[in-house]
């Protein structure tokens, strides 16, 4: 490993899996819209993930059935109780300590960012920048996502890591030129490994140390 990899000087991080214990809830409502509105795509719920949303209603068939799907998801989002893995805002913070630049990079909308804001407002502030996916115009696996977040951090993406856990968001993280950590909350910890330069279970797992040597 190269010394510019050892020492990163910018961290990306994907929001959902990674920071935000919401996955379940996104599996469960993507899971009942492959219900009611028959996708024909086996797993349909676990095949988005990492996804924008622009990208999954297009797997929808008409303008009717992609408009009542954001309205429920905008209802649902609204309502959700948003919940940090443990060790998230610690982790944060030994970064920020550190004087590390960071950046979420996330395929959620601003609506969905302004309905987590409501419950946690000081959570902008804690990032140099968020990405969101309508700030981009090619989804996961592309990695143009992860390429802005590092400019827009004034990091080469060559000296960031990268942190996720969708099979779209790591793939993504690994063609952007980025170190990869896996979070195994999505995928089994197996199938990070594959994509990743390193794997944990969970974020309360890392420390400053174990990642930037």
């Amino acid at each position: 490993m190269s010394e510019k990899t050892k020492k990163p000087c910018g961290v990306l991080f994907d929001l959902d899996g990674v920071l935000l214990d919401s996955e379940g809830q996104y599996t469960i409502f993507w899971a009942a819209m492959e219900e009611e509105y028959k996708t024909g795509i086996p797993d349909f719920a676990h095949y988005i993930k990492g996804m924008h949303l622009a990208r999954i209603l297009g797997y929808f068939k008409s303008d009717e059935v992609r408009q009542n799907i954001v309205c429920k998801l905008v209802d649902f989002e609204r309502n959700m109780k948003y919940e940090f893995f443990p060790g998230a805002f610690d982790f944060i913070q030994q970064l920020r300590e550190a004087g590390i630049p960071m950046a979420i990079v996330t395929s959620s909308d601003r609506k969905k960012m302004q309905s987590l804001y409501s419950q946690y407002p000081e959570f902008p502030t804690l990032f140099d920048k968020i990405i969101t996916g309508d700030m981009v115009t090619r989804a996961k696996p592309d990695p143009e996502c992860f390429v802005l977040g590092a400019q827009q951090i004034g990091v080469d993406i060559k000296d960031c890591i990268v942190f996720e856990d969708s099979r779209n968001g790591l793939i993504a993280a690994r063609k952007s030129g980025a170190r990869v950590i896996g979070i195994a909350t999505t995928l089994s910890a197996s199938e990070v490994a594959s994509l990743s330069d390193l794997t944990v279970n969970a974020i309360n797992e890392l420390t400053l140390e174990k990642v930037i040597h």
